[in-house]
């Protein structure tokens, strides 16, 4: 499907014939990046990769857009001439999807010409900063889960089904096990769960009736709703009757609760399933759930086996949104490319300047132990020691030797408009987030209060940025 290229806001459209018409054609490289972790963590799950690369090839003006445009009254014949033939034709640099990422190193990295950059500004952003928050907050959720199942429940809660179906791929690439969006599961090839709602148990006469026709239906993957008139004295009771009767066929249940106190009923349905010889069913959850209730709910342990996790995933509950950013990094003049800086009163917003690499050094025990961002033009010499600048505070600085590896992250994935690599499967992409993870430290994985992964400057990077900020001031 083509991607109009009307995704976007209207004043890229006004930037761009500005350039154009001024013969402003020369060519930049900008950098998205993002200043502050979401939900007060230790990390961000990068995703959303795989897909602007392929908007990126597609993106293009139908004659009815164009037509749109010139109904504005805003934009010349010879704009609107280019537009009808426009394509994408710069290179892409980006780290892997399902990489671990931290605030200010350039996570994308576009060289185009001016025009182009500007144009790809905004559904660059929305597709990145959308999916790397949901993916991060499902992250997080599996972390707090500690190894039992999470599933996606948000469709009827997220913000319109195209957020839905984004939400449901960065979900997954974070972590979960399946999502409830059909749709979703057939797209991106997401495993499928769902139940049974309060209505199906209210459309009979008792919740036996019900129970015992949907087990009949789906003896392979009996999930009962039990809280829909009282959990303990009928719902469960009812449960276990259909329980025993597919356990004489050798099929188990699942109980599932959506309201209450999950802990206190989680322990006496346990007990009474426990009690009834039936210790193979498992509960399953749900409930406006998050990762604070759930690391709560897993250390006092609750005996809660699946997780149902709906609102506070899919649309990041209370982060609503990812605060990445586009800045200008380089610009050419004379040939050559020189470096370009935002200088800002608040010294955290005054950009890194210059065309930029990232690298991430492993320490003797292949633990990540730092990030350096550095000018592209250095080269990385193995074995010796480097010195790591705060971003700001320049006078802050340490040392890191005795490393083991050290990775750079930005890779180039199209050139001159044409991706490189086939698409990732969704499994690669969430395995991939599995492994980066077992790279850090656990102390920068905690839910509450995670240590803070260092991101510094080198020794390049800090005097270039010192030298244009004075430049500026």
């Amino acid at each position: 499907m083509k991607r109009s290229g009307l995704l976007t806001d209207l004043y890229e459209l006004t930037m761009m014939q500005g350039y154009l018409l001024r013969k402003r054609e020369e060519k930049v490289v900008f950098d998205m990046f993002f200043r502050k972790q979401p939900f007060n963590g230790g990390y961000s799950v990068l995703a959303g990769v795989d897909e602007i690369l392929s908007i990126l090839e597609e993106f293009s003006f139908s004659d009815d857009d164009i037509e749109y445009l010139k109904s504005l009254g805003k934009f010349e014949k010879e704009f609107l001439d280019y537009l009808k033939t426009f394509k994408f034709s710069g290179d892409v640099y980006s780290m892997n999807e399902g990489e671990i990422v931290f605030p200010i190193e350039p996570l994308i990295r576009i060289h185009s010409s001016i025009v182009e950059a500007q144009l790809i500004e905004s559904i660059l952003l929305n597709t990145i900063n959308f999916q790397t928050l949901i993916a991060t907050k499902a992250a997080r959720v599996v972390h707090a889960a500690q190894g039992n199942p999470v599933l996606e429940f948000g469709l009827r809660r997220a913000q319109g089904f195209d957020g839905a179906l984004s939400a449901a791929r960065a979900a997954y690439i974070g972590g979960v096990a399946g999502t409830s969006n059909t749709l979703a599961g057939k797209l991106f090839n997401i495993p499928v769960s769902g139940s049974m709602a309060h209505s199906w148990v209210m459309a009979f006469d008792n919740e036996y009736q019900a129970f015992k026709a949907f087990a009949d239906l789906y003896p392979d993957s009996a999930i009962l709703l039990i809280d829909t008139y009282d959990t303990l004295e009928s719902g469960i009771e009812n449960a276990i009757k259909v329980g025993l009767e597919l356990k004489k066929k050798g099929k188990p249940i699942m109980v599932r609760l959506d309201s209450g106190d999950l802990f206190y009923l989680s322990k006496k349905i346990r007990k009474k399933l426990d009690d009834a010889g039936l210790k193979d069913a498992k509960i399953i959850v749900s409930n406006d759930l998050n990762e604070e209730i759930i690391h709560q709910l897993v250390t006092d342990g609750a005996p809660i086996d699946i997780w149902g996790v709906g609102t506070q995933l899919v649309t990041g509950g209370n982060d609503s949104a990812f605060g990445g950013v586009y800045k200008l990094a380089a610009k050419e003049a004379d040939g050559e490319f020189v470096p370009t800086i935002k200088v800002s009163n608040n010294a955290e917003k005054t950009t890194n300047p210059g065309i930029k690499q990232v690298y991430r050094f492993f320490d003797g025990e292949g633990i990540a132990a730092g990030d350096l961002i550095a000018l592209d033009s250095e080269k990385m010499e193995f074995g010796r020691p480097y010195k790591f600048y705060h971003p700001v505070y320049f006078h802050e600085k340490y040392i890191i030797e005795g490393y083991c590896k050290i990775k750079p992250m930005l890779e180039l994935k199209m050139k001159r408009g044409k991706r490189l690599f086939p698409p990732e499967s969704l499994e690669k992409i969430k395995n991939r987030v599995q492994t980066n993870l077992k790279d850090f430290d656990d102390t920068h994985k905690r839910i509450i209060n995670p240590h803070i992964y260092k991101v510094s400057l080198s020794e390049q990077e800090k005097k270039l940025k010192a030298e244009l900020t004075d430049e500026f001031k």
